[in-house]
C-alpha cells in the first residue's frame, strides 16, 4: 500500500478540514495517509487544535515547544529519525523556507522518494534578488511536483522553473461548512449594531492603521449612520492601535475583542454585514475564505494572494490599492449605504468559495502524489 506522508509546523482547524478530505481520497486510492507536524504548539498562530479525531495516523515530532525554541539542527535530526522510522513512499512538504522542511527534501532524495511542495508564496511577497532566486531554483528543481494556492503562486514556482504540469492548485482552503451562514446564524450576536469585520494578528504588514484611517474617513462622511468597525485579534501593535483609536475619538466605534480561537470567531462572522482584509503583503488570506464561506462581501487588497482567485470585482467583493485610504473609505460607504444588494453579493462569495473547498485540496493533492510518482 502506498504510504503518503503529508509535513506542517503544526496542524490548525483548518489542516484538519483539509486532511480529513485527503483522508477520503486516500481511501479511495488504497493509499495509507500519514500526517506530521513538527510541533504542538507556533510562536505566530496560538490556535488550540483538537487532534483527538484527526483523519489518519498522527506523529508530533515535538509536543512541548515551538519551533522557534528548538534548534534547527536538533529538530531535523528528530524529524529524521521520524522518516527513517515510516519510511513514506510520498512526501508533501509545507514550503523551503524552514531549514526542517530542507532536511525533509534532503532525505526524500537521499531514499528516492517521491516529494511535493505545498506552497502559498508568490513573487511579490518580498523583495526579490537574483542570488536569493537562483538558490529557490535549485531547491525547486528537487520536487517532482507542487501543489499552490492559485494563479499568483503557480506563475511564480513556474518562473523558478517548475512545469506547468507538474503544479496542482488547491492548498488554501478551509472548512467551509463550518462557517455556512444556515450552521452559526444560531449563534447569539455579539454587536447590535451593524459592523464590518477584520481578523489578523496585529502586525505592521496587516496594516491596520490605514484600516483605522478609512474608517475614520469614511465614518466622518457617513456620520451617525455609519457601522461599527470590529478588530478581532491581537499582537505587538496592540497599544499602538489603541492610542490611534483614542485619538480619532472612535473608542466608542471600535471594538476589539482580541483573539478568539475559531469557535469564538464565528458569531462575529455569523452576523458581520462585510469582511474587510488590508493586508500590504500577504500570501493568501485564509480569513477571506473564512468570510466568504460564511456569506460575507468581501473588501480585499488587492496584495493579498487570494484576491486574483477568490474576488469577483462588484459580484461578490472588491478590490483596493492597501496604501490609498480614501479608496478604501470610499468602498465602505458604497457597500454601508446598502446601493447594492450585500445578501446577492454574500451568496456570490459563498458560491465562489464552494471552488475552494476541501475537496479541491484533496483532488489537488492526488493530483501531485501522481505526478510526482511518474516523475520520481
Amino acid at each position: 500500500m502506498l504510504k503518503v506522508a503529508v509535513l506542517f509546523v503544526n496542524f490548525g482547524p483548518y489542516h484538519l478540514a483539509r486532511l480529513a478530505a485527503f483522508q477520503e481520497e486516500c481511501d479511495r486510492q488504497n493509499w495509507h495517509f500519514v500526517g506530521i507536524e513538527l510541533t504542538r504548539t507556533d510562536h505566530v498562530y496560538a490556535w488550540r487544535t483538537e487532534l483527538d479525531a484527526f483523519p489518519g495516523e498522527l506523529h508530533t515530532v515535538f509536543s512541548d515547544r515551538t519551533l522557534a525554541e528548538i534548534p534547527a539542527w536538533t529538530a531535523s535530526q528528530r524529524l529524521i529519525a521520524l522518516l527513517n522510522q515510516l519510511q513514506p513512499d510520498v512526501i508533501a512538504i509545507m514550503g523551503y523556507a524552514e531549514p526542517t522542511m530542507l532536511a525533509a527534501l534532503a532525505w526524500s532524495r537521499w531514499h528516492r522518494k517521491a516529494t511535493i511542495l505545498m506552497s502559498a508564496t508568490k513573487e511579490d511577497d518580498a523583495p526579490r534578488s537574483r542570488f536569493g532566486e537562483g538558490i529557490k531554483r535549485q531547491i525547486i528543481r528537487q520536487y517532482q511536483s507542487a501543489l499552490v494556492g492559485g494563479k499568483p503562486q503557480q506563475r511564480y514556482l513556474e518562473k523558478l522553473g517548475l512545469a506547468s504540469e507538474q503544479i496542482f492548485t488547491g492548498y488554501n482552503t478551509v472548512g467551509n461548512a463550518d462557517f455556512h451562514p444556515d450552521r452559526i446564524r444560531q449563534l447569539p450576536r455579539p454587536n447590535e449594531k451593524p459592523y464590518f469585520l477584520a481578523i489578523n494578528r496585529f502586525v505592521s504588514k496587516k496594516n491596520l492603521p490605514v484600516l483605522i484611517d478609512a474608517y475614520a474617513a469614511y465614518r466622518n462622511q457617513v456620520g451617525e449612520a455609519a457601522w461599527e468597525l470590529v478588530l478581532c485579534g491581537d499582537g505587538e501593535l496592540r497599544s499602538e492601535l489603541e492610542q490611534q483609536i483614542a485619538t480619532l475619538n472612535l473608542t466608542e466605534s471600535i471594538r476589539l475583542p482580541g483573539f478568539l480561537q475559531q469557535a469564538e470567531l464565528l458569531p462575529y462572522l455569523a452576523y458581520a454585514e462585510c469582511f474587510v482584509h488590508t493586508s500590504l503583503q500577504e500570501q493568501w488570506g485564509l480569513v477571506v475564505n473564512e468570510a466568504m464561506a460564511a456569506g460575507l462581501p468581501v473588501i480585499v487588497s488587492n496584495r493579498c494572494g487570494c484576491f486574483e482567485d477568490l474576488v469577483i470585482e462588484g459580484v461578490n467583493g472588491f478590490g483596493f490599492d492597501p496604501n490609498n485610504t480614501g479608496e478604501l473609505a470610499a468602498l465602505m460607504v458604497t457597500v454601508s449605504d446598502r446601493a447594492i444588494d450585500l445578501d446577492k453579493m454574500g451568496q456570490a462569495a459563498i458560491a465562489q468559495i464552494q471552488q475552494f473547498a476541501p475537496d479541491r485540496f484533496a483532488q489537488g493533492l492526488s493530483n501531485a502524489v501522481n505526478r510526482a510518482l511518474q516523475l520520481v
